[in-house]
């Protein structure tokens, strides 16, 4: 059995799920990140997927040092 595209058919509802979990967290980090001026951490979760776990990282624990500094 070829691995691609078939494999992308027979799990498109784990897809859709996958997309609605990690889309508004990376819209949230996002979000945070340009309004902090955090240019690298910015770049860092549009590029990297790491299924909405940076996203959380950074929303619950980076973003909120960096608004204590400011």
């Amino acid at each position: 059995m070829p691995i691609g595209p078939q494999i992308i058919f027979e799990n498109w509802p784990l897809l859709v799920l996958v997309a609605a979990w990690s889309l508004p967290w990376k819209g949230i980090a996002l979000w945070k990140a340009a309004r902090l001026s955090d240019k690298k951490w910015f770049i860092a979760l549009l590029v990297l997927n790491t299924l909405a776990i940076l996203e959380i990282v950074y929303i619950f624990v980076i973003s909120k040092k960096k608004n204590l500094v400011r």
